[in-house]
This record gives structure tokens, C-alpha cells and sequence, in this order.
């Protein structure tokens, strides 16, 4: 598809040399048409007008539309009344296919775990507010700002997570950051600025992100086993790490709420190690059937940064997240922030810090507690009917359940037969540090699949989950 303009572009970059003999008509010439051969200028493409091309290049305007007058005798360009000069049809070879778009096969249910409800995004409220952001915008908030983000978001997303985390934020100690990659990115460069060379993480947990994460700032990955209390504090002192990412209100893929007792141990661990903890607090909005739990930054704000995003609660796209750091480690992180990018979008961040003060951040967020608590329920009834028996874990919180899968059940073999009928299923595997296959797990996500999806995917498959397949044509 050749590109379409609303007005004639006024530029075409187009070199004269008036010391090489050729004359400037000729140079003009020459170089519209190879423009023209060589597809730089495609099929359609509109030309400036001879005025604007003169005025640029220092030519009357006569000689330019000579030039142009002789390339529409080659071929290569065509004028019509009202239409400018274009690249005329078949003057050019066409420009290569273009690949097609990579596409997600059509499924009856993919329960892909971390995606929230897409189709949900809170697009009338959104654009409001970009509305009133830019509206209100000072002048000079267009400028390059504060790396740390703009005062406003802030102020506002600090008072969020007192208010709503129970979290010690001060906005001085805020820094707004591209969502979570970015966030834990900065904190692991800030440690190894500090010293640190080595940094454990939640087994099973994320080990792609994070290993990548250290990887990139020059540290160590060590995992550490997770149980029913969350991460075991003892196996994390032996591994000689100084940091750990933790998902402490709803444990990465496993559910779990760290313990109590395992939260001043853990705390404990970073004040006698000298150590950090980074608070991955990813999912901690949407609770079903449990008691709220605070922040662990609220307990140790100086040995707790913690990283909060919107990508769960509205849109990963909207790439904003936010880090409550320590003080003794702000200036590192808003150093490295001012290296990578200058600072995050102003424009959206004042929509944001307008979205959450007048109330309808936290309005959307209640229709969603509400959506993926009636999605929570279709799952756990779907379940009971078609794979009565079977063991599901984690669901107090979030968008996604753990199921468990009778032993010796081939994970892989699995999602390959629901596969085959058009149900997306994601086994625990790619979230352990070894990939080992055992015990059996399915990580259920239900954030992006509506309830009679939920309902007719789990009865596609039912006989899959309990191990009992269908006799062919049953």
C-alpha cells in the first residue's frame, strides 16, 4: 500500500553538487528517478510541489518543473488537477511482500497465565484522562524532567501504596520506570554498583526474567526453594547472596502468601547479610477470599525496594511501573535511569495521576475484583465437574490457579493433546530453575478468558486432566 498524505509533503532529499559540471536540471532528474528505481519513492507516493522544491534546493522554479515535466515523459511520475505529482504506476519494482503477521491460533480457551483481561481496558477513562493530563499540562513539563518521574505521579502513586499497600513510600524516593523488566533492570544495576555479585530468586519463580535481568548487570542468579510459606529463609542464607526478588503477597506461580514469621525472617536475613530485597508486588489488587496483606516495603523500607506496575490492573502496554527504593540507594537508581532513557512519558504519567485521584482506577479496579472472582468461580466449577478430585492451589489472589496433575502425568504431552483441541494450557516447568518436569502442574490463567470460555475449555479437556482420555468417536 503506497502511503497517503493529507497535505503534499514539502520535503525530498535531493543533493546538488554545483561544481561537478552536470547540470542542475540533470542532478534533479537523475536523482528522482533513481529514487524512483530504487524504491524510495514507491507507487503513489506524492512529490512536493515544483514552489517548495525550488525554494529548497535553491532553483527557479521553472527548472524544477522541466525536471519533473521530463520524468513524466520517462514514466517514472504523473500529475493530475487537485492530486499533486505522484510516483506514476509501474514506475518502480514492487516492493517485497511483507511478512505476515504473527498470529495466535484461534482457541476455544487459552488459559495464558500474567495477561489481564484486555478487552476490559478502561479505554473511555483512559482517554479522559490523557484529555485532562494535557490540558492541565504546564509548559514546561514538555521539557526533559525529573529522571525519577514526574513530582505529580509521584505524589499520587506514593499515597497509592500507603493507602492501599500499607507501604512506607515517600515521593522523593519514588522513581517511575517502564513496568516491571525495567524496574527490576535498574534495581539489580543499582546493586551491583554497590557491590553485590550475587542475587537469589524464588524457585519456582521466574527464572528467565531475572537471570536475563542479572545477566545484563553483571551478577549471579542462585535460586531458592519455595514451600507453603513462601521462600525458605534458610536455604537463602546459605547461598552467600546479598539481594533476592520475592513475590511476597501472592507467591509467583505457586499462590502462597509469605508467613509471618517467615517475613521477619526474611527481613532479618537483609539487615544481618546487609542485603536488599526486591518486592515484586505484581498482582496484589485482586483478592478473593483472604485478608488483606500490607507490603513488605511497609516493614524494612530500608532493605525493601519494591516494584509496582499497572500491567495487571490495566494494561501491560501502557508500560508503567514504579520502584519504592531505600534512600540510601535513590541517587544509584536515578542515575541509571537518567543514563537509560531521560525518564518515562510525562504525558502518561499525568494521565495516570489523574486516573487514580479521581477515583476511577480504583472504580475499574472493583468491576475486576468482581469479573475474575465470577471467572475464579466458573474454573473451580468446571474443574469439580470434569476433573472431580483434582488439587487447585493458589487462587486467594490474582488471575491464575495452580492445578495439580496426577503423578507421572507427562506435562508437555499434555499441552500438546489440549493444544490439539484448541485449548491453550501452560505447564510449571518453564517456571523452575532446573525445567524439571515434576511434580506435574498446570498454571492456570484466567484474566483473559471470559467464563463460558473457561467453562467449555475445561469440558474440552477434562478427561485430559484426570488422565482418562476419551474412547475415539465417544
Amino acid at each position: 500500500m503506497s502511503a497517503e498524505w493529507s497535505n503534499a509533503p514539502s520535503e525530498l532529499l535531493v543533493t546538488l553538487d554545483r561544481d561537478s559540471g552536470e547540470p542542475l536540471r540533470a542532478q534533479v532528474e537523475r536523482q528522482v528517478r533513481e529514487a524512483v528505481r530504487t524504491g524510495r519513492l514507491r507507487v503513489g507516493e506524492r512529490l512536493p510541489p515544483s514552489r517548495e522544491l525550488a525554494a529548497a534546493l535553491g532553483l527557479s522554479r521553472g527548472l524544477v518543473q522541466e525536471a519533473y515535466a521530463q520524468l513524466r515523459a520517462e514514466g517514472y511520475l504523473v500529475a493530475r488537477v487537485g492530486s499533486g505529482t505522484r510516483v506514476a504506476a509501474g514506475a518502480c519494482p514492487p516492493p517485497a511482500p511483507p511478512s505476515p503477521p504473527t498470529r495466535r491460533p484461534s482457541l476455544l480457551a487459552d488459559f495464558r497465565w500474567g495477561v489481564p483481561d484486555l478487552g476490559a481496558f478502561p479505554l473511555p477513562d483512559w482517554m479522559w484522562a490523557l484529555r485532562e493530563a494535557a490540558r492541565r499540562m504546564p509548559v514546561a513539563e514538555w521539557d526533559y524532567g525529573d529522571p525519577r518521574g514526574n513530582a505529580v505521579l509521584r505524589e499520587v502513586v506514593a499515597g497509592y501504596a500507603r493507602r492501599v499497600r500499607a507501604a512506607a513510600a515517600d515521593p522523593e524516593h519514588t522513581l517511575v520506570c517502564s513496568g516491571y523488566a525495567q524496574g527490576l533492570s535498574l534495581t539489580l544495576r543499582a546493586l551491583a554498583h554497590d557491590g553485590v555479585r550475587l542475587v537469589a530468586y524464588e524457585d519456582p519463580g521466574s527464572p528467565a526474567t531475572v537471570r536475563a535481568a542479572a545477566a545484563a548487570a553483571g551478577l549471579d542468579a542462585v535460586p531458592v526453594p519455595v514451600d507453603e510459606q513462601g521462600i525458605d529463609v534458610g536455604a537463602l542464607a546459605a547461598t552467600g547472596a546479598r539481594a533476592v526478588v520475592v513475590t511476597p503477597a501472592h507467591q509467583w506461580p505457586t499462590g502462597v502468601v509469605l508467613g509471618p514469621e517467615r517475613r521477619l525472617a526474611l527481613i532479618a536475613w537483609a539487615a544481618a547479610r546487609d542485603g536488599l530485597i526486591v518486592e515484586d508486588d505484581y498482582d496484589a489488587e485482586f483478592r478473593y477470599d483472604r485478608e488483606p496483606v500490607g507490603a513488605l516495603q511497609g516493614l524494612a523500607a530500608d532493605r525493601v525496594v519494591s516494584i509496582g506496575t499497572v500491567s495487571k490492573s490495566l494494561a501491560p502496554a501502557l508500560r508503567i511501573g514504579w520502584l519504592l527504593s531505600p534512600p540510601a540507594l535513590t541517587d544509584t537508581l536515578v542515575s541509571l535511569k537518567h543514563v537509560s532513557d531521560r525518564g518515562s512519558p510525562v504525558l502518561d504519567q499525568l494521565a495516570l495521576a489523574r486516573m487514580i485521584e479521581s477515583g476511577r482506577f480504583d472504580r475499574h479496579l472493583r468491576r475486576m475484583r468482581t469479573a475474575y472472582a465470577a471467572r475464579r468461580a466458573a474454573l473451580l466449577a468446571a474443574l469439580a465437574e470434569h476433573a472431580p478430585g483434582m488439587a487447585v492451589t493458589g487462587l486467594a489472589a490474582g488471575f491464575h490457579a495452580v492445578a495439580h496433575l496426577p503423578e507421572g502425568t507427562d506435562e508437555d504431552a499434555l499441552v500438546a493433546a489440549a493444544r490439539a483441541r484448541s485449548v491453550g494450557l501452560y505447564g510449571m516447568t518453564a517456571c523452575r530453575a532446573t525445567r524439571a518436569p515434576a511434580p506435574p502442574r498446570l498454571v492456570l490463567g484466567f484474566g483473559n478468558v471470559g467464563e463460558r470460555a473457561v467453562t467449555a475449555g475445561i469440558a474440552a479437556i477434562g478427561d485430559l486432566l484426570t488422565g482418562h482420555r476419551a474412547p475415539a468417536g465417544g
